[in-house]
């Protein structure tokens, strides 16, 4: 149990030193004997863990998905908006989502798979539009498949563009406002006038989710 213990610490310690150097230095001049470094631990101790750098960028997109889950809303626009905060504001306090969305947008990461981490935020917003269709949220011109797209693709425009000129500062007011921009052309009036879309929602939906993780985990260690 100790081993298995001191394991997961290592892991975790390789992954948060990786993700402060790919954040600093990007995929291609990031090296393992950086990381390592950083770190504090034998090389046979990181490659016990992953077998190459290209592994290790794929540890710090994978680990980005932490186990924050929202609750279910009677909207399901409302539901995406929230997906869509909660990771805002994951992404301007959070070092390993930072260094994950670095690896994705990283043209010059060559021979690294920066697919997945697009493909997995897609997933759950095209669920939700499917479900807002279902229960009539969305105007009859919308394809679920394309809109899913859309709100990916200029949410990934946004995030880069707020990175460049204020490191993130500005980055839940630039959400906000391209939430407020797009949703009028796919979402019904009547829903939309229900939206929640302050700019304290996103640290309101940490929060919660935060608290909910901190229930399920406490549950099942004294379950």
């Amino acid at each position: 149990m100790a081993e298995q213990v001191r394991a997961i610490r290592t892991r975790g310690a390789i992954l948060s030193a990786a993700a402060k150097i790919f954040e600093e230095r990007g995929y291609q001049a990031a090296t393992i004997s950086e990381i390592l470094t950083t770190a504090g631990v034998t090389k046979g101790a990181l490659y016990f863990h992953f077998q190459s750098k290209e592994d290790l960028a794929q540890g710090v997109l994978s680990a980005q998905d932490q186990s924050l889950v929202l609750p279910e809303r009677p909207s399901k626009v409302q539901e995406i908006v929230d997906i869509v905060m909660l990771h805002t504001y994951r992404l301007q306090t959070d070092a390993m989502v930072r260094a994950a969305v670095r690896l994705t947008m990283d043209q010059r990461a060559h021979g690294l798979d920066r697919s997945g981490p697009f493909r997995s935020w897609a997933v759950p917003v095209l669920d939700r539009l499917e479900r807002a269709q279902a229960q009539g949220e969305l105007l009859p011109h919308v394809l679920p498949h394309e809109t899913a797209d859309v709100i990916v693709g200029s949410y990934a425009g946004i995030q880069s563009m707020s990175q460049a000129l204020t490191d993130y500062q500005d980055l839940v007011a630039r959400v906000t406002a391209l939430l407020r921009h797009l949703l009028p052309s796919i979402v019904v009036p009547s829903v939309l006038a229900s939206l929640q879309l302050a700019e304290s929602r996103a640290f309101d939906l940490f929060e919660e989710a935060s608290s909910a993780l901190y229930a399920r985990e406490t549950s099942g260690a004294f379950g």
